[in-house]
């Protein structure tokens, strides 16, 4: 048997990583698969993984084979394969395959997860489609979970941007859920990937759908949460990230809406309010880190924005989408110059605005 059926076969039996991790310093991934049901379960397997691996887990490998031969774009990814993404290993359950359909290099590109509610207000999901396209505009690749709703919306902002998008399942690559995303699906594949840790035939199940939220947020440097209401699976998300030791980027809304207080909430424990892409740009050290902004990008953007950005400001406040009328530059270009001219001490954010700052 080689290294990949029996990497599904372990990944069968539902053996997380950190725990393979641990068996790993005593034995192969050969020699552990070929262990009798008797040694599996004093090393630590329940009974009925230990039969799964035994007596089941080739029709679980032939059924991943037949689909991945399917199609040229079908990947498997198993825990060792140099596509499997760094950041993902570095959580507390990693998955020992990945199941791919689109383009897998994708994996390992710095991502920013985008979560909410499924039931959005229309502010919401004109929200969550602006900061995706504007993020991807950027060259962020935004990661979601294809759920009704925010996370829908981040995946078509980011698309009509002209960008890529990961959506994470919690089921089986032979299925879409919910069934009305089949057209953003395909979508998503031509212009991205579909990712999932469940193997091709496994059916959507609720349980499902809180542990997917691990791998959209484990893949990913941030995690912004658009709308959300208290109890939500997206504060669970938020809160992962936070053990992940990842940023929490949380975009305030109205008082009186319900979708909006998990957000609030979120910020009153310290997540970083956004009000447009340049406050999520802000945290400079989180792209410098993952290869998204380096110093020549810096200055090819100054060299572009700047001298036009300058000519438009004076005393009087300008805010960011005039300047970018004026100049006839996208918004999120000229949050971006406008955000590096703040930091060189040459305009200043005022109510209503932006203003030029004249040396002295």
């Amino acid at each position: 048997m080689d290294t990949l059926h029996n990497w599904l076969a372990i990944a069968s039996v539902g053996l997380g990583g950190q725990r393979y991790l641990q068996l790993s310093e005593h034995m192969s991934l050969a020699e552990l698969v070929a262990l009798p049901a008797s040694t599996l379960q004093q090393i630590g397997f329940t009974q009925r993984q230990a039969q799964l691996l035994c007596y089941e887990a080739s029709s679980w490998v032939d059924q991943a084979l037949q689909w991945q031969a399917e199609a040229p774009d079908h990947h498997i990814i198993p825990f060792d394969h140099q596509l499997y993404p760094p950041l993902l290993k570095e959580t507390r359950q990693p998955p020992l395959v990945l199941f791919v359909k689109g383009a897998a290099e994708l994996l390992c590109q710095p991502q920013m997860a985008m979560v909410g509610s499924r039931s959005p207000s229309p502010t919401g999901r004109k929200v969550a489609r602006q900061l995706a396209a504007e993020l991807t505009q950027t060259g962020i690749l935004v990661t979601s979970g294809m759920a009704r709703g925010i996370d829908s919306e981040c995946h078509q902002g980011a698309l009509q941007a002209g960008g890529k998008t990961l959506a994470v399942l919690g089921h089986g690559l032979r299925q879409v859920y919910p069934s009305s995303n089949k057209r953003l699906a395909a979508d998503i594949v031509q212009a991205g990937a579909l990712v999932s840790e469940y193997f091709p035939n496994i059916r959507a199940r609720a349980e499902f759908f809180p542990q997917r939220n691990r791998i959209v947020v484990g893949l990913s440097i941030g995690t912004v949460v658009v709308e959300a209401a208290l109890k939500s699976g997206s504060l669970i998300s938020a809160q992962l990230a936070v053990d992940y030791n990842r940023e929490v980027f949380a975009v305030a809304g109205a008082f009186y809406n319900p979708q909006a207080a998990g957000c609030h909430y979120l910020i009153q424990q310290g997540a970083k309010l956004v009000t447009s892409v340049a406050d999520i740009l802000e945290e400079r050290a989180l792209f410098v880190d993952n290869g998204l902004l380096n110093q020549s990008e810096k200055n090819i953007t100054l060299d572009l924005c700047s001298k036009q950005l300058l000519d438009n400001l004076d005393e009087q406040p300008i805010p960011a989408d005039l300047l970018a009328e004026r100049v006839g530059i996208t918004v999120t270009d000229v949050s971006i110059a406008l955000l590096e001219l703040e930091l060189a001490g040459k305009v200043a954010a005022v109510p209503g605005g932006y203003i030029i700052v004249r040396s002295t």
